[in-house]
């Protein structure tokens, strides 16, 4: 009798082992196998950017003209295989994340499939051979997000019905910031990109699951990329020059008025472009995209090549004191920019973004001329990029981490708070009002 009721005792324990176990895997282990998956297809989707970019210089430097027949013909070719097959991958994709935690489940569901992520890596990787001002940081967020989103497959049918939207929603969320993280190397950026950007709040309850998957897919970068700053490290000395106040100050109206400006144009063609260009736009959309490519190569072609891919080359040669651009590069970046997204070509803003506060702070060096360069495009960057997301505490948090410019924390935050306030004189936050347009899925009209 005693061996029958240890044996029983032993079963129920077994089973309460059992049953334990699979809970805390349905509660953490898919989000840490989705991380590291994001954190492989970061890596991956990376240098195959890189890659394609690589080619275009390598093209281009041959042949200086060539983007005038290239560029045209590949925007003509993304904007009709992105309406023709991949509706919801057009864009950074950030407003795409932001719509589906936001909205009704089928926003959700038609905008994080396998197949958009598939289409997203795939036509930005043709973009960026085509030397779109396009960066990966966007897309990669809204890779992230569709891959963790379609782990729910994982969860049993009743497990599914007893969470519903809100763990598929925690998935997308920890999917979104695991991949900025990985794209980044910068995890506190991660978390508070969550916060600020896709949710506007921060419960607890997600908190742990959320913080874990950032580090699960920054683990996976680092042991495949090493450990390294984006843009390397800057050394700033300990001492601050008497005008650094006024640099802030100035940067920070400066890049608010650029960023706000750039912002208002995305949001209000109708109101600036003209009716033959915008009818066309509506009417005759890969037209409308070849025209926008041709534009794009007469821009780089004019700047010397500066214009074209994601700008990372340019600001990091500024860092370094390695590069030598005009004051006019900020402009054409800008309008290169401009060129870019309004096809409806997938691509993201960040990069691009930093490197116009780049050029920015570059500009300014003829005024501020006593002031360290990478103390100037450091600042720039910040700015730019606080102003056309809105999100300051994420953008000088991104900065920090790239740049390893933790002595500036208090004046990089600062022009970021300025300019994300003037940035709002001109337009709604970005990535919001862009999210606004995804109700139902369909090709945002700008």
């Amino acid at each position: 009798m005693i061996n029958n009721l240890r044996r029983a005792t032993g079963g129920v324990t077994g089973r309460f082992a059992l049953l334990r176990a699979r809970r805390l895997w349905l509660h953490y282990g898919v989000f840490w196998l989705g991380a590291v998956a994001v954190g492989l297809v970061a890596v991956a989707y990376a240098r195959l950017i890189d890659f394609g970019y690589a080619e275009f210089v390598e093209y281009t430097t041959r042949y200086r003209w060539l983007p005038l027949l290239l560029t045209p013909a590949v925007s003509a070719t993304c904007v009709w295989i992105t309406l023709k097959f991949f509706r919801g991958a057009e864009g950074s994709g950030i407003p795409q994340v932001i719509a589906a935690l936001h909205g009704p489940a089928e926003v959700a569901a038609g905008l994080l499939t396998i197949r958009i992520l598939v289409g997203k890596i795939l036509l930005s990787f043709i973009a960026i051979l085509g030397g779109f001002t396009i960066g990966r940081e966007g897309p990669t967020i809204h890779v992230g997000a569709a891959l963790m989103y379609n782990l729910r497959v994982f969860y049993p049918k009743r497990f599914q019905a007893m969470r519903g939207a809100t763990l598929e929603k925690r998935l997308a969320l920890a999917g979104a910031a695991a991949g900025l993280s990985a794209a980044f190397n910068a995890p506190l950026a991660g978390v508070v990109f969550a916060i600020e950007e896709l949710t506007r709040s921060f419960s607890q309850r997600t908190s742990g699951v959320l913080i874990t998957a950032i580090i699960f897919a920054g683990v996976v970068a680092l042991s495949i990329q090493g450990n390294y700053t984006y843009f390397g490290t800057i050394d700033v000395g300990g001492h601050f020059p008497d005008l650094l106040a006024l640099a802030v100050v100035l940067i920070g109206i400066l890049t608010g008025i650029a960023g706000g400006v750039f912002c208002w144009l995305l949001l209000n063609t109708k109101r600036w472009m003209p009716e033959r260009v915008r009818l066309l736009r509506e009417q005759r959309p890969v037209a409308f995209g070849a025209l926008c490519g041709l534009v794009i190569a007469v821009i780089g072609i004019a700047s010397s090549g500066h214009t074209f891919g994601s700008g990372y080359l340019e600001a990091r040669n500024l860092l370094e004191g390695h590069a030598q651009l005009t004051v006019l590069y900020p402009v054409f970046k800008m309008a290169s920019m401009i060129g870019s997204y309004l096809p409806g070509v997938p691509g993201g803003l960040f990069a691009p973004s930093l490197a116009i506060g780049a050029g920015i702070g570059n500009v300014l060096h003829l005024v501020f001329g006593q002031m360290q360069l990478p103390m100037l495009i450091a600042l720039g960057m910040v700015g730019y990029l606080a102003a056309v997301t809105q999100s300051p505490i994420t953008s000088f948090v991104i900065v920090i981490e790239m740049i390893n410019g933790h002595a500036l924390v208090i004046s990089l935050m600062a022009t970021a708070l300025i300019a994300s306030q003037v940035s709002r004189f001109f337009a709604p936050p970005l990535y919001e009002a862009l999210s606004a347009r995804y109700d139902v899925v369909k090709r945002p009209e700008a």
